[in-house]
């Protein structure tokens, strides 16, 4: 009975055009979330999206990093920065091999998955 009642009072404070949209049979209520969700994913898709020439100027920018690095730290600290890159570009790779990339489609998609973050420097 409470159900029915929270249903009736949420009718009631629904905007028209959601009422409107209902009663002419344009789509329902699920059509349009699921057509606003996948705009929403689209949008996220296209910010986040990112090419070789970035994943080019991210592997600038850490190579400038690790010299800025090696100068001030010394070589160890360069050394373990690097390992740590090395270990991510490795599995990257690793996942592009197990799907469906290979030579070097996988060798780039494994870049990009690395270093793409210089879309956003």
């Amino acid at each position: 009975m409470l159900r029915l009642d929270l249903y009736v009072d949420l009718q009631r404070w629904l905007p028209m055009e959601h009422g409107a949209e209902r009663k002419s049979g344009n789509g329902s209520a699920s059509e349009a979330y699921t057509r606003d969700i996948r705009a929403e994913r689209r949008s996220v898709r296209e910010a986040l999206r990112s090419d070789l020439p970035a994943a080019r100027r991210g592997l600038g920018v850490t190579v400038i990093a690790l010299v800025v690095v090696a100068g001030f730290a010394g070589a160890r600290w360069t050394l373990i920065v690097a390992g740590a890159l090395t270990a991510w570009f490795v599995l990257a790779l690793a996942v592009m091999r197990i799907g469906s990339a290979r030579g070097r489609d996988a060798v780039r998609r494994a870049c990009i998955a690395t270093f793409g973050w210089g879309n956003w420097i």
